[in-house]
């Protein structure tokens, strides 16, 4: 062989190779693919995968359960639907960060626009409902006597429908460039970025991150408190209760039992996302490799997943609702009115 025919054998193999690591061979404008090895590729996969499709079952299990019997249609409870909805997305959000494995997003413009548009708005207003849920228990807790007047489903389900809102509007303003020209800040066909000026990325980290988790920190600091105070006057007096006030008991050891189980619940998600957006907060975000970014933001999605675990683990009501549903005895006639609790 000729060293003219060695030559033009290298050079094209070495631009077979470098379109091979583009995401679209054909453009030349096109990102260019992360080379990672073919094993890590597979386990982000599948990983990630998994998570969404648990995500999106168990969350669903939460909506039916919640939405079907009428006798889980409590105050507390409709915090919780909004909550598992806010997961279920979340499901199907993270099934989309399964194209940016390789730095590539294969979907368009448009689609990436949109995905992020939704992940900051569902985000937002999952933040706002554990924020609800605070107030919700710390009312129950610290204000008992009033709470049934106060606390009513109407009145949740404008606080859950004005989060949305202003979570939809807030985020509307943040993205408003990006919304209305998709794409304007790729430097490369196959990336998905958008772009927040600095005091408007202030502003969002303070109304979706810091605020609610300080609000959220100083309820729950008050709340275990006094539940921890009346615990301790009911074993001191138990003895002493006649027939008369048991039901009374129960109500406050049952009221309680919510407090300490949406307590896990609120733990878990602060362990979950005050590491991803501790990062941000301090700007060192472009800085992590990839295993320390995708942990980051899989710690983030897989909250969603494990909030329906945990209601499995405390709430019975949940565990015998799974059964009905899952044996498809919901589909009868009057199923709405069974004894769940």
């Amino acid at each position: 062989m000729t060293s003219s025919a060695v030559s033009c054998l290298l050079f094209l193999r070495m631009k077979a190779l470098q379109e091979a690591e583009l995401c679209f061979p054909q453009l030349n404008s096109s990102c260019r693919k992360a080379m990672r090895p073919h094993s890590v590729s597979m386990l982000t996969y599948i990983l990630l995968s998994s998570t969404s499709l648990l995500t999106v079952t168990l969350n669903l299990l939460v909506i039916i359960s919640i939405s079907h019997f009428k006798q889980l249609h409590t105050p507390t409870n409709l915090l919780l639907l909004s909550l598992a909805v806010s997961d279920f997305f979340v499901g199907f959000l993270m099934f989309f960060q399964i194209e940016l494995i390789d730095d590539c997003w294969l979907l368009g413009e448009l689609m990436c626009i949109l995905w992020l548009y939704l992940t900051y708005i569902i985000t937002s207003a999952s933040i706002g409902t554990m924020v609800l849920i605070s107030v919700d228990r710390y009312l129950a807790i610290c204000e008992p006597l009033r709470y049934p007047n106060n606390v009513t489903p109407k009145r949740v389900q404008v606080c859950v429908c004005l989060c949305w809102i202003c979570s939809v509007f807030l985020h509307s303003l943040l993205l408003k460039n990006n919304l209305e020209q998709p794409g304007r800040y790729n430097s490369c066909i196959g990336e998905c970025v958008v772009v927040i000026n600095y005091i408007a990325g202030l502003a969002d980290l303070f109304f979706s991150f810091i605020g609610p988790v300080t609000v959220i920190i100083v309820l729950y600091m008050r709340v275990f408190v006094v539940a921890v105070s009346q615990a301790r006057t009911m074993r001191s007096h138990v003895t002493a209760f006649s027939l008369n006030c048991s039901v009374t008991v129960t109500a406050k050891r049952s009221e309680m039992k919510a407090a300490r189980t949406l307590g896990v619940v609120i733990v878990v998600f602060l362990l979950c996302i005050c590491p991803y957006f501790s990062v941000a907060l301090t700007g060192q975000d472009t800085l992590l490799n990839f295993s320390s970014a995708f942990f980051l933001t899989y710690l983030f999605y897989f909250n969603s997943c494990l909030n329906p675990v945990i209601y499995a683990f405390f709430y019975p009501w949940f565990r015998k609702a799974m059964k009905l549903i899952v044996t498809l005895k919901i589909l009868q006639p009057g199923s709405c009115q069974t004894n769940i609790l």
